[in-house]
């Protein structure tokens, strides 16, 4: 570093250093590993390469970079999309294409395949998965990326590491430093203990939070697999090298960096292990510790659950935690409005979102690499409707496998319990919008109102407030791959039905407007246009939901710096008639030109509208 930057490295750690130390000894009382820790951001502070210093300064001078609506994102699968790193630098003119400027790379790190959760597993933190190709390949890519503005995201898997992993070795060869970085117990009345209060994540795949090693006679922590070890965070040790991990991984030039399953990795006998107050402490510490080092970084924290649980994670104004969080909730709300055509339990979600302070953004999609949970609002729509959540639920995963008359959808369940009622739902946006059946039945007509339905939901999702994310294969309307059943590593996850091979061939029909492909691509570049460049799609404006006076339809308004945008939503499959009394004069459809009133307009089924009011 030269005297300039070390003087900016010493004042951000003035800035940060009394609350970090106070948190950090709140949590551990030990001031040598504190110190050891501060040596250790300075370190990394000085290995950072000048071109990512160059980008911090830029993104300090615009802390709100994040927020704006020119931002449009990507997720995918290193092998599935390109085959490894280095081919996704030769795709970066697609994702050019696609107007996607934020790739969110899922797991590439080391991991032994038979037992990596889609790379959850990680084996070790510092190298790429082999087939993949190697850490320089990585610094390649975000170097590129950066060169066409796209920016770079990665998971950054904390929870847990792989069996595989040396400090998982040498606990097992029952090494005591290593057993104490996990929660090793001889004696088993202790995993009973926390069994009793402890959540099962996955009951019928992975029942329980312990397992049994027999080789070295200890149960070791595991709440999600049996090969994935929970850490202890409550050893010192284990968050130091964490964040020597974190700040390695920023290096490499990310942008972005999702902390995956935040709300377990602090764990309290007795209680449910689940958003504990030290989880906040050591997600605030992490926040501190970017701003220090690598403040052109951004946290991305994976929370899924209701918004109550979610918005604290967040922080606040003056000590401020993750910088966006997944809208999950209204994720999950979306899809049950297109099984149940009614939109008030969403309208409700929305307005909670909409209620929140600007400063709060969140990451907003359709799919994902997951399943759908249906973590709906069940005491509303049970107060409101008598709705039993457990039949709720069936009526959902029975409705988005295409078993009730009127559904277009092909889906499969994941995670079935047959002694709770309960299941989680996988397939692609494409063949839960009904474009799968359509095509395997050759109906024109049908396929005209699913491929109305995918744009209609994708443009309720770009009309909410935060960042959009696309889900690789969905700008081209993939729908589910059903060749993991042959696969034997593959055919007990159902989740792979959406973690399919991109299908290049469908490239071809990109620009065709003839093609359920080009009609979804094009339609999707459109929106993606349209929000970037007006500005009441920006995250300070104000946003709210409107009375169409019909169920079926959702209405949301924006409006910033004197631009007012109305959407109009179809959540069924006939035309529907409305008007927005409150909202007189001429507007203009944004996707055609044409010029409207809000009084009598018909909203084809399936479809929407993105309506700006004439200015005077």
């Amino acid at each position: 570093m030269t005297k300039k930057e070390e003087a900016l490295f010493q004042a951000r750690m003035k800035l940060h250093m009394d609350e970090l130390r106070w948190l950090y000894m709140e949590l551990y009382q030990n001031d040598d590993m504190f110190q050891e820790l501060c040596q250790q951001l300075h370190s990394f502070a000085q290995e950072r390469p000048a071109a990512l210093r160059k980008r911090d300064l830029a993104r300090e001078a615009d802390r709100s970079w994040y927020k704006s609506n020119d931002l449009t994102g990507m997720m995918l699968y290193i092998d599935n999309f390109a085959g490894s790193l280095n081919g996704v630098r030769k795709k970066l003119p697609y994702i050019e294409q696609t107007g996607v400027n934020l790739i969110h790379l899922m797991p590439f790190l080391d991991t032994v395949p038979e037992r990596s959760d889609g790379g959850y597993a990680v084996a070790d933190f510092r190298t790429v998965r082999p087939d993949l190709g190697t850490m320089e390949d990585l610094e390649k890519l975000a170097a590129a990326c950066h060169k066409k503005g796209i920016n770079l995201c990665m998971d950054f898997v904390m929870n847990h590491t792989s069996q595989d992993h040396e400090w998982a070795k040498k606990a097992r060869a029952g090494d005591g430093e290593y057993m104490s970085r996990y929660f090793f117990y001889a004696d088993p009345s202790i995993p009973r203990e926390y069994e009793k209060t402890v959540p099962q994540v996955f009951p019928t795949t992975a029942p329980g939070n312990f397992t049994w090693l027999e080789d070295c006679q200890h149960y070791v922590m595991t709440s999600f697999y049996p090969y994935q070890w929970d850490l202890n965070y409550r050893n010192p040790r284990v968050f130091n090298e964490m964040m020597y991990n974190f700040l390695f991984l920023a290096n490499r030039g990310m942008d972005m960096i999702r902390i995956d399953a935040v709300p377990y990795i602090w764990k309290e006998l007795g209680t449910d292990c689940r958003n504990l107050p030290q989880v906040h402490t050591i997600v605030r510490m992490m926040r501190m510790i970017s701003e220090i080092v690598c403040p052109s970084v951004i946290l991305l924290g994976e929370v899924v659950m209701e918004p109550v649980k979610v918005v604290p994670y967040f922080g606040t104004v003056e000590k401020p935690e993750c910088h966006l969080l997944y809208n999950v909730t209204t994720m999950c709300t979306t899809w049950h409005t297109v099984a149940t055509r009614d939109t008030r339990l969403l309208r409700r979600q929305l307005d909670i979102v909409n209620a929140l302070p600007k400063e709060y953004v969140f990451l907003n999609y359709l799919r994902c690499h997951d399943d759908i949970g249906w973590g709906l609002d069940y005491a509303w729509l049970g107060q409101s409707f008598g709705t039993n959540e457990v039949a709720h639920k069936r009526f959902l995963n029975d409705w988005f496998q295409g078993h009730w008359e009127g559904s277009v959808s092909r889906g499969e369940l994941y995670n079935d319990d047959p002694s709770s009622g309960d299941a989680r739902l996988c397939g692609t946006t494409a063949s839960l919008c009904g474009i799968e059946k359509a095509g395997f039945e050759s109906d024109p007509a049908a396929m005209e109102r699913a491929v109305r339905l995918d744009l209609t939901l994708h443009a309720m999702m770009f009309m909410q407030t935060g960042l959009p994310l696309l889900y690789s294969g969905d700008e081209l309307a993939q729908v589910n791959d059903y060749s993991y059943k042959t696969n034997p590593k593959k055919a007990d996850d159902s989740r792979y039905l959406h973690r399919g091979a991109f299908r290049w061939e469908l490239e071809d029909h990109a620009h065709d407007p003839s093609t359920p492909e080009g009609q979804v691509f094009c339609g999707l570049n459109a929106l993606g246009a349209l929000r970037k460049t007006n500005p009441a799609f920006g995250t300070g404006a104000d946003v709210w939901t409107l009375d169409t006076g019909d169920n079926g339809l959702l209405a949301i308004g924006r409006y910033f710096e004197g631009q007012k945008i109305i959407g109009i939503f179809n959540f069924t499959e006939e035309d529907k008639s409305v008007t927005l009394p409150y909202d007189q004069g001429t507007f203009t459809d944004m996707m055609t030109g044409e010029a409207y009133t809000l009084e009598g307009l018909t909203v084809p089924a399936c479809g929407f509208y993105y309506m700006e009011q004439t200015r005077q």
